[in-house]
């Protein structure tokens, strides 16, 4: 294989670290990478059609892929080649998210071959409610390499176009509604450095530091809590009370490891 193309939204770098293990084993001369992440990144319109493979890889929001990576694929133009297609959720279910991803990949002119789902850690989890704590881990970056090595095979045995059958895929249509929650991590300013950590990696831009303190449009926010992951002191928190209920049931109902899903057609 010459070349290949990953495609991607990880705010908290979960999805990064499957999609580029899964890259370096499909065994591309050149991998491009397009890194839909921050709010700059979501400008591309066509793709060009000189790859021999692309993978889409996007984190899993309440069962569905989040709308800002849904927006900017929506806005771009496949290259009519082969795609495989790639969710990671918080050990909870992915619900209809590789499904609507399936979707899109046909709907922007890609021909998906094969699908996967991993688990990272959960965007919630911390030291008091831990969710999929340091996922991916050791074990699922084997399996992320697996996958790429499959999908080698795969282009190799039936070429880029597939054997001619739809990729069946889990989920239901209509997709489940989207949560709706306009809230978003605070500041704990006594304990903040203003070290601007969290409003560099915020995705949407929501975050502003300034000597006065730390303010958080709760509009933009997508509650990926990127910016409680890397906050060096502790002082970004999620002090919503609905949030922190959801967090507490899902680290005493998720506990059991979930292992990655793959579809190849």
């Amino acid at each position: 294989m010459k070349s290949a193309r990953i495609i991607y939204f990880s705010p908290t770098g979960t999805t990064r670290k499957i999609v580029e293990t899964i890259a370096g084993s499909v065994g591309a001369e050149k991998v491009d990478v397009l890194d839909l992440t921050p709010a700059g990144g979501r400008r591309y319109r066509r793709l060009t059609s000189d790859v021999d493979l692309t993978i889409l890889a996007f984190p899993v929001y309440t069962g569905r892929v989040p709308f800002q990576a849904v927006e900017a694929l929506q806005h771009m133009q496949g290259s009519g080649g082969p795609a495989a297609i790639v969710v990671v959720y918080g050990n909870r279910a992915y619900e209809d998210a590789l499904l609507e991803l399936n979707d899109i990949a046909n709907r922007i002119g890609f021909i998906p071959i094969a699908g996967a789902a991993f688990v990272g850690e959960h965007s919630f989890s911390t030291a008091v409610t831990p969710i999929a704590v340091g996922r991916p881990d050791e074990e699922d970056l084997e399996e992320a390499a697996s996958f790429g090595r499959m999908l080698r095979e795969k282009l190799d045995v039936t070429g880029p176009l597939g054997n001619g059958r739809f990729l069946k895929i889990p989920g239901n249509f209509p997709y489940r509604e989207r949560a709706q929650h306009v809230t978003s991590p605070e500041t704990v300013m006594e304990l903040c450095t203003r070290c601007k950590a969290c409003e560099a990696l915020c995705p949407e831009e929501a975050i502003t530091v300034t000597e006065d303190g730390v303010t958080t449009d709760k509009e933009s926010c997508l509650l990926c809590c990127a910016c409680v992951k890397i906050c060096p002191t502790g002082a970004r928190r999620m002090n919503d009370d609905e949030l922190l209920t959801i967090a507490r049931e899902l680290s005493a109902t998720c506990d059991e490891r979930r292992s990655p899903e793959f579809f190849i057609k």
